[in-house]
């Protein structure tokens, strides 16, 4: 049995990238298949893994303009030669569902979400601050690129959604079923401090989508410390919002992130998630999540119990969900426990069902053994 698994692209460290890790660590076995990988972007259990490239890893300035190519990964895609593989997993937010496969292979596509840059323009046009010129310009191409993605998404044989919200996307789209199966929590990764230290937290890829900026703002009303950890292209715009309350500490050694997890008061989600793995991490270290209520984040908190939300996106909500949130007690435990229903046994658990529903039998014993005895559309 020959398997391939294909990521959109390493270019950034994300939940993404978490997955397709996960996904590799469960089938040894497998051939991982990448347009660009980036070296700094790899997650640490793919270090050793021989990643099978496109052309595009040999553009000039990658590192910097990743995102400006975005026009030449689907042709990237088709050019990756999948044909001597009987089953192929794609792990894709973008483009990688529409790999051309053997025939006779299975596809299952473990989609992240639909294009968001595609199906929701508008808002990530706005939140980029791109000018109407260039939002005129795009929005022709995206036409295009939306026409190409209703194609790819006709590839794979079944989807797979990491959340809910993301199965209604894909169902809205491109007019297909999928089975959600939530990405993995390392759970390991993350323990309980018996020190608590007064300040919240944020844990993400500084871009705009992820609405930091309203973070800021309400721990800049309420005069709350806040650590910012990690990076991106949105950190120029957010750090003259900041206060005397809040410290950027950029990326960190993951032995940081779980020190400054785990004696934090809360952690600050503010932004819509397609899945949003941080909320569960920070559980796992005992800590809760004050989240707007919308997109992953509804699968994942318990109001009350692993966190709070609130209901719009302005900083005074943000702020009024921090005061409720200090009336409060949490139980530690309970907040781990919580985290357990979507740990890395789980997540296999459910992969190796489902992939056994399909056709793909997988054996009770590592490295798993497939054997696919009918191809079902």
């Amino acid at each position: 049995m020959r398997i391939a698994v294909v990521h959109d692209y390493f270019t950034q460290l994300g939940g993404a990238e978490k997955v397709a890790e996960e996904i590799m660590r469960m089938l040894p076995q497998a051939t991982l298949h990448s347009t660009v990988a980036l070296t700094e972007s790899i997650p640490a259990g793919l270090s050793d893994v021989s990643i099978k490239v496109s052309w595009m890893q040999h553009l000039p300035n990658l590192q910097k303009y990743y995102r400006l190519y975005f026009l030449l990964y689907p042709l990237a895609v088709r050019s990756l030669d999948l044909s001597q593989y009987d089953l192929v997993i794609s792990s894709s937010s973008g483009y990688v569902k529409g790999v051309r496969t053997n025939r006779d292979a299975l596809h299952v596509c473990y989609c992240h979400t639909p294009m968001r840059w595609v199906w929701g323009f508008d808002n990530y046009s706005q939140r980029e601050s791109l000018t109407t010129a260039h939002r005129m310009v795009l929005r022709g191409l995206i036409r295009g690129l939306r026409d190409w993605d209703i194609g790819a998404s006709r590839q794979p044989d079944h989807f797979i959604a990491n959340s809910r919200a993301v199965a209604t996307r894909i169902a809205r789209a491109y007019g297909r079923h999928a089975e959600v199966i939530h990405p993995p929590i390392d759970l390991s990764r993350f323990g309980i401090s018996n020190e608590q230290e007064d300040y919240y937290l944020v844990l993400s890829r500084l871009v705009s989508y992820k609405r930091i900026d309203l973070a800021i703002a309400a721990c800049n009303l309420l005069k709350r410390k806040l650590l910012i950890i990690g990076d991106g292209p949105d950190r120029a715009r957010l750090t003259p919002m900041a206060g005397p309350t809040i410290t950027f500490l950029g990326r960190l050694p993951d032995r940081d992130v779980q020190y400054f997890a785990a004696r934090c008061r809360a952690l600050i989600f503010p932004g819509e998630e397609d899945f949003g793995m941080a909320p569960l991490e920070i559980a796992a270290a005992g800590r809760p999540t004050i989240a707007y209520r919308a997109g992953g984040a509804i699968e994942t908190i318990v109001d009350g119990t692993t966190g709070v939300f609130f209901d719009r996106q302005e900083p005074e909500d943000v702020a009024s969900a921090i005061e409720r949130f200090e009336m409060l007690k949490w139980s530690e435990h309970t907040l781990r426990n919580h985290a357990r229903g979507f740990s890395v046994e789980v997540f296999q658990t459910r992969m190796r069902a489902f992939l056994s529903k399909i056709g793909a039998h997988v054996s009770d014993t590592s490295p798993f053994a497939f054997d696919i005895q009918e191809r079902t559309a």
